[in-house]
């Protein structure tokens, strides 16, 4: 998955982002929401991650603009504000949740999981197609009787794979999921990790395919 975190608390900053990175995401981080407009100009996020008091500006006028303007992308605000008519406010204005500083990044991965969770339709943090589940908060794959560790950007592409079978996804588009804007990647990286990806899934009911000129999908066997 890809966020986008808008802190200009730099301590703070470089903690979240090293934290989601862990975890296998891609995280762009802007100190001011001019620098968060223009990520937005040139990426697509999953989720954002918004603090409220910034250098030119409040979040809260961020989060209503981007409602108004029918922009959809889950929005977790970060808030040093814990009074019950903050939080109702928040939420009034389109925020998808809210977490209160000081967090524990834990708490804090719960909440980006439940969000993409709900954002997603899903009851739960495990996909099934073909007999094989993919279990988003333990890492794994399983099936068979089999249950195969996944490393951090295994996950999530296979994330990507399980949220949509049968779609295709071209090299771009999972570059633009996987790797943040600071990140230097070539598309070979997605071979690579796709060819992981083949190999984890040997045995199952589930494979990913190569559609000539256009990317990849997953099928079943």
């Amino acid at each position: 998955m890809r966020f986008l975190l808008i802190e200009d608390n730099l301590k703070l900053a470089h903690a979240v982002v090293e934290r989601l990175q862990l975890d296998g995401h891609a995280v762009d981080h802007a100190e001011t929401l001019d620098a968060a407009n223009a990520c937005l100009d040139v990426a697509d996020y999953d989720l954002i991650l918004l603090d409220i008091m910034l250098p030119d500006g409040d979040g809260r006028d961020f989060l209503d603009r981007q409602r108004r303007a029918a922009r959809r992308t889950p929005v977790i605000v970060i808030t040093a504000r814990s009074a019950v008519s903050d939080r109702v406010g928040l939420l009034d204005l389109g925020a998808d949740d809210f977490i209160t500083k000081p967090f524990d990044f834990s708490e804090l991965e719960a909440r980006c999981r439940a969000v993409l969770r709900r954002q997603g339709g899903a009851a739960d943090n495990r996909k099934t197609y073909q007999g094989a589940t993919l279990d988003s908060t333990a890492g794994a794959l399983l099936f068979g009787g089999r249950n195969i560790a996944l490393r951090n950007r295994e996950l999530r592409l296979l994330e990507i794979f399980f949220a949509a079978p049968g779609q295709v996804f071209s090299k771009s588009h999972l570059m633009d999921r996987l790797f943040s804007l600071s990140d230097e990647a070539s598309e070979n990286a997605i071979e690579v990790y796709v060819g992981r990806l083949r190999k984890r899934l040997e045995g199952s009911g589930a494979r990913i395919e190569t559609v000539r000129g256009l990317g990849y999908r997953m099928v079943a066997v």
